[in-house]
């Protein structure tokens, strides 16, 4: 078993305004089963767990003296559950679905975490509507560096429809 920790120190850049999102799923792309991923933030990063749950991590989280904190996600083997049923991320959506989910009523940036984390589960041939109360202008550049092309559109009551598929 291989005991690597990768540290990812992110309380500058979100003391700073900037963004750590792509830089934390850059450095959790890298991490292979067995090792560690040590996230360090000023609060506790709760979008992440359900994010990088889905991408095959589990994890602990502890508060530090200072009042920031230490997250540790951990690679597990994706393989099946304890009684064989494929892990909850995993259960099949058809091809050519289009999922549907309502990120309305949150506040930035969790909107632009709902919507990244249901394209973790999302299958080939599948896209995604997303429904903001904002035009997700974030979250283009995210979504084309990971493979997506999106379409947004002003609805009549005031909210608004990203269509989001592969290219």
């Amino acid at each position: 078993m291989n005991n690597q920790i990768i540290t990812l120190d992110v309380r500058d850049d979100i003391r700073n305004g900037r963004e750590p999102f792509s830089k934390i799923m850059a450095a959790a792309a890298k991490v292979t089963p067995g090792e560690k991923l040590r996230i360090l933030a000023p609060f506790e990063p709760v979008p992440l767990f359900r994010v990088l749950e889905n991408q095959g991590f589990s994890h602990t989280a502890k508060p530090a003296a200072n009042g920031d904190w230490e997250a540790l996600f951990t690679r597990i083997d994706r393989g099946e559950t304890k009684d064989n049923q494929p892990m909850p991320s995993e259960r099949a959506i058809p091809e050519g679905a289009a999922v549907e989910i309502d990120a309305r009523g949150l506040e930035p940036p969790q909107p632009m975490v709902k919507v990244l984390e249901a394209l973790t589960s999302l299958p080939p041939g599948a896209c995604l509507d997303a429904r903001t109360d904002r035009r997700p202008l974030h979250l283009y550049t995210h979504l084309e560096n990971r493979g997506f092309t999106a379409e947004t559109k002003e609805l009549s009551d005031g909210s608004f429809l990203t269509h989001i598929s592969r290219r």
